[in-house]
């Protein structure tokens, strides 16, 4: 636990916040694109469960009448997109390296001296996404009760032409703003530092909300421009989620790598690019070229 949460005991430094700007921005989008350009087959190996997921939740919604939560469960993409990003940091990380980079080594991520707290980070995501799903279930029956709508069009007609619909849509919008801010500031970079250097999940936390406090306008416009690109990649049926996510993902760890100095951090070790992939028996080999 103590490796978890504070990561090697031979740390010499702690990581450090640098000043970022909009250029910073800009720099990390055509990064992360030329990273997905490259590596294309490989992102969309990855994220392809996202628009697939999206389209099968949205049919299980539809199919049990439960449409409010619809937009929750949407929306709760973003939340859990830092953790599931993992391996798309792990590809850049590689490629940046100048190492070999296919589908099979972002499985590495698996065997990272900081999975212990890669997993305890997720768990948080995880948390906080079912918060997000309960509270959205509240305000929904705070304004109209526990009876469900029974069609899209009688769903739609109370939530735009009823007062507990449009309160709904703004409460409802409220909360989802803060626990979306709660995660971008918990998860902008804690990930890809915890795939980069041996420093435990308290640092890697603590790491994310420093960068926060030294570059708010800088750091809440990244934030709007992440919400932005996943509205866009979720029109139409999520399936633009399936660019959207994999440049997002490249893009957060070449942030990641303007935004913080991990000079003197014990580095992550992970397998040698001359050794045999362990994951390459299981995908046809014309995944990976």
């Amino acid at each position: 636990m103590t490796h978890v949460l504070t990561g090697a005991a031979e740390a010499t430094a702690q990581p450090t916040i640098r000043d970022i700007t909009y250029n910073d921005l800009r720099d990390a989008l055509r990064l992360g694109w030329d990273d997905f350009s490259s590596m294309p087959s490989h992102a969309i190996f990855l994220c392809v469960i996202y628009p697939v997921a999206g389209i099968v939740l949205a049919q299980l919604i539809l199919g049990y009448a439960i449409l409010p939560l619809l937009f929750p469960l949407a929306a709760g993409f973003a939340l859990i997109g830092p953790f599931a990003a993992l391996g798309l940091y792990e590809l850049s990380r590689r490629r940046e390296a100048g190492l070999e980079a296919s589908a099979a080594d972002a499985l590495d991520v698996l065997h990272s001296p900081s999975i212990g707290a890669i997993a305890a980070l997720g768990v948080l995501m995880l948390l906080i996404f079912g918060i997000w799903i309960a509270v959205a279930h509240a305000i929904y029956v705070a304004n109209f009760g526990y009876a469900m709508p029974t069609s899209l069009s009688q769903f739609v007609r109370e939530l735009f032409t009823t007062q507990a619909g449009w309160n709904l849509i703004v409460v409802g919008n409220l909360a989802g703003f803060v626990f979306a801010a709660l995660v971008l500031v918990l998860g902008a970079v804690s990930f890809p530092l915890l795939l980069d250097c041996e420093v435990g999940a308290a640092v890697a936390l603590s790491t994310s909300v420093k960068l926060f406090v030294r570059n708010p306008v800088t750091m809440a416009l990244w934030g709007l421009i992440v919400a932005a690109l996943l509205l866009l990649g979720s029109l139409p049926l999520f399936i633009g989620l399936a660019v959207a996510m994999p440049v997002l993902g490249h893009a957060t760890w070449h942030l990641y790598r303007k935004a913080v100095d991990t000079s003197g951090c014990p580095r992550a070790q992970f397998r040698d690019a001359t050794r045999p992939r362990r994951y390459a028996a299981d995908f046809p080999a014309s995944l990976f070229r």
